[in-house]
């Protein structure tokens, strides 16, 4: 590498990805060249790491995914990861795990985890199925949502309120399924969280982006520029709309297909604005509780996964974190996508994607611009531009030694 010359490779031909490279004065190579930094899909990721590729990073290449990446952001091992967290924490006696009972709407009483409670009732199919029924027949009047494990924006989601839709489904579902894979598509079935905080009516949900550089010690990086996506049909919970997906998805890719989509706001709010309208209608106290639970949740679905992933030093990731919230003002998280869209719908939508990206290179890149491996990943407050440190162990353990280090030197005669 020429010195100082920094080269990069994207799988992506996003203006908004190759204008920041560009303004960095980085020279844009082919994925077999010697390339610095390594903006990719998924999929090339998983190739340059798999064991039989024999590719081996050096210390001055870095890429934005971690190799098993979809330990967060399959909607199926997420869960798992979840469960298992707080199955260890309640093991040890963390306070974290604590449970209490609740009483549900209909009168049932239930016993939840009283800080760990921020996934819905989920269960994998066809593994999970008894226990769905189980769970199902407590409360047979409730909603459930279907999702494919494996795929995005929207793709394949389905409401049902009856056992019978789903066994008519599960029935359809084979014969095409077992054609086209060998082993049969998994499915979560989550709890439909039918009582969402609506503003004009409507249904929405947060995208929040995180970043992550490295999970052991954690080091995780929120944006502030948030946004809500809204759908176009205002909410019912009527039977007669279970079907239609413009009532209860908020994905834009799926609500751009909609009569009443407006391409000028593409159907979003910030996240700004949502902390202002509801300090107006709900109070200072009450949003602020929010926000707090929102950074909780996140943290804790990161420690789920930490122990599992494989932390490469090469690698970051920029991850898209979904959450609805509901007429409590409880925050749930719905799921984690590891290669967030990119594409811009409207001006402000490009304007945020351009400064998200700018910002993730200031993060990852060491304080002279060219990328490496071996780097303590301890940004400056400059570099952090609009990103806000959700929590960094490092740091953590390092406060620690200090003032354990400063008492021990109190104690002394």
């Amino acid at each position: 590498m020429e010195k100082g010359k920094v080269t990069y490779c994207t799988d992506l031909e996003k203006s908004v990805i190759i204008s920041n490279f560009e303004r960095r004065g980085w020279i844009q190579v082919g994925p077999e060249d010697e390339w610095n930094f390594y903006w990719s899909f998924t999929q090339n990721c998983r190739t340059i790491f798999s064991i039989e590729n024999g590719y081996r990073m050096n210390d001055n290449q870095i890429i934005n995914h971690f190799p098993n990446h979809y330990e967060l952001s399959r909607k199926d091992l997420l869960v798992k990861n979840i469960k298992r967290y707080r199955k260890e924490l309640e093991r040890e006696g963390n306070p974290v795990a604590e449970k209490t009972d609740v009483t549900l709407p209909n009168g049932q009483t239930v016993t939840r985890y009283m800080h760990l409670d921020f996934i819905p009732v989920t269960y994998v199919l066809p593994a999970d199925y008894n226990m769905f029924v189980e769970e199902y027949r407590k409360s047979p009047q409730s909603t459930w949502i279907m999702k494919p494990c494996g795929k995005s924006q929207g793709a394949g989601i389905f409401l049902i309120n009856k056992l019978s839709k789903l066994k008519k489904w599960s029935r359809e579902a084979k014969a095409p399924f077992n054609a086209q894979f060998t082993n049969k598509e998994t499915y979560v079935i989550s709890r439909y969280i039918d009582n969402p905080l609506l503003i004009g009516g409507k249904k929405f949900d947060l995208r929040l982006y995180v970043l992550v550089t490295s999970f052991r010690p954690l080091k995780a990086y929120l944006f502030q520029h948030g946004f809500c996506r809204f759908c176009t049909v205002k909410y019912d919970t009527s039977v007669t709309e279970l079907d239609n997906m413009y009532v209860h998805l908020t994905n834009v890719s799926v609500q751009k297909h909609g009569g009443d989509y407006n391409s000028l706001h593409g159907g979003k709010m910030s996240v700004q604005n949502l902390r202002l309208y509801l300090q107006g209608t709900r109070g200072r106290s009450v949003t602020e509780k929010l926000f707090d639970d929102i950074q909780w949740l996140i943290v804790h679905s990161l420690k789920a996964v930490a122990p599992v992933m494989a932390n490469d030093r090469h690698s970051f990731e920029c991850y898209g974190y979904d959450i609805i919230i509901d007429d409590v003002l409880k925050p749930w998280l719905v799921e984690v996508n590891a290669s967030p869209s990119l594409q811009s719908t409207t001006h402000t939508d490009r304007i945020l994607k351009y400064k998200l990206i700018d910002n993730i290179v200031s993060v990852v890149v060491p304080p002279d611009g060219i990328p490496d491996a071996r780097w303590n990943k301890v940004p400056t407050v400059e570099a952090l531009g609009d990103f806000d440190v959700l929590i960094d162990e490092e740091l953590i353990e390092r406060e620690d030694t200090t003032l354990r280090n400063s008492r021990f030197s109190r104690g002394k005669p």
